[in-house]
């Protein structure tokens, strides 16, 4: 059978145009949106533009009424449009262009989540020769890899505008199975001044690096105190509270006190469990005992905080309606979590009920020779075929 049979006649060329776009979380995004954007315009419906604050990325996002006009209410697909970088990763093809090979479509973004869009577009016509019974919205975002900005900002322009989807189905790689929780995730940088010297009078010093070590250390600590104690969910694949310190950098020579240390750090929260309370203690100990510490050695010595990332989790609880929904369109009662973090839990903080479910596997993106089985793509069109069907005789 050939591929042309499977999937409709221009899907895998719009997911092919959208990979070679290279909206890696640095780069602006807006040559991709001003693709989907002109042919949304085609088809005949009004995308609204949200752009960040210098306009070098931006989100989209459009409504098709229902039959009677409605705006209200109706069923949200939302997908973001960043992928991560491909830096020092060992490639057998170009990255930004699409291959076909073997069944499977490789590039960067083909699982992750340039497929499901593509999808989207190729099956715009077909959505659009239904009358909806309840209105259809399609939503682009920016920065979803890099702390989920663009939803924020979407947001608010929806809320601003008065609409508000009853359910959201966020495209992420499920295999096309419904997701109904994840963890939150949280990132932070910790910036430690202490004061340089060198390494033959130490007393002279304030070593940096030292303590942040001791930060590290009791970051650790309540890392061990989850594993061992929980709270847990059996239903995650890692059933408590991680804390993991990713990144550390620091001092200038092996000869001299370090006057600079800083490291990264994210927790990832099961739902239910207090994320503030986490960083609560972390900042407690780093501010109340360790940077006195510091002062008490030099007054200049300092320490400080530097969000960088938030995604609220996905909690079960607040995806009834869009569960219920995932089931009808992919014919299966799973319900899955996932460790790893999505716009999801913006959305559903906002009111709408949302579930994660899209094309291909998450085991594929963020890697070398990411790729996408043709027979996902295939299940994500019958998905939209399902979804377009269920609009038009909703009652």
């Amino acid at each position: 059978m050939t591929h042309s049979t499977v999937l409709a006649p221009t899907t895998l060329a719009w997911i092919t145009r959208l990979i070679a776009f290279d909206t890696t979380s640095r780069n602006s995004n807006r040559e991709l949106i001003d693709v989907i954007d002109t042919e949304l315009r085609v088809q005949g419906l009004e995308p609204v533009l949200v752009p960040n604050s210098d306009g070098t990325k931006a989100n989209l996002v459009v409504t098709i009424p229902a039959h009677d006009g409605s705006t209200t209410g109706g069923v949200m697909l939302a997908g973001h449009t960043d992928v991560v970088p491909v830096d020092g990763q060992a490639w057998s093809s170009d990255p930004f262009t699409a291959e076909l090979r073997d069944d499977r479509l490789y590039g960067r973004g083909a699982a992750d989540m340039k497929a499901f869009s593509g999808v989207i577009l190729a099956l715009l016509p077909e959505l659009l020769s239904r009358p909806l019974a309840t209105p259809l919205h399609l939503a682009w975002t920016y920065d979803e890899e890099v702390g989920c900005h663009g939803a924020i900002t979407l947001l608010a322009d929806l809320a601003a505008r008065g609409i508000r989807p009853d359910i959201c189905v966020v495209g992420e790689p499920t295999s096309m199975r419904a997701v109904s929780a994840h963890k939150s995730s949280y990132l932070y940088r910790v910036s430690f001044t202490g004061l340089a010297s060198h390494s033959s009078n130490t007393p002279n010093g304030v070593n940096a690096i030292e303590y942040a070590a001791r930060a590290i250390t009791f970051i650790r600590s309540i890392a061990d105190e989850h594993r061992v104690n929980g709270p847990f969910d059996a239903s995650f694949e890692v059933p408590y509270t991680t804390i993991n310190v990713g990144t550390i950098s620091g001092g200038a020579a092996v000869n001299t006190v370090a006057e600079r240390c800083d490291f990264e750090f994210e927790f990832r929260a099961i739902p239910g469990v207090s994320t503030s309370a986490i960083f609560s203690r972390i900042e407690d100990f780093v501010l109340g005992e360790l940077r006195p510490a510091m002062r008490a050695e030099h007054a200049t010595a300092d320490v400080s905080f530097a969000p960088i990332g938030a995604v609220p989790a996905l909690s079960a609880a607040g995806t009834g309606a869009a569960l219920q929904l995932a089931h009808e369109l992919t014919g299966t009662s799973s319900e899955e979590t996932v460790g790893y973090g999505t716009e999801g839990g913006l959305f559903q903080l906002a009111g709408i009920d949302t579930v994660v479910c899209g094309p291909g596997s998450i085991r594929q993106g963020h890697t070398a020779n990411e790729y996408i089985d043709v027979a996902q793509i295939s299940a994500c069109e019958d998905f939209m075929r399902a979804l377009a069907g269920h609009l038009a005789h909703q009652h």
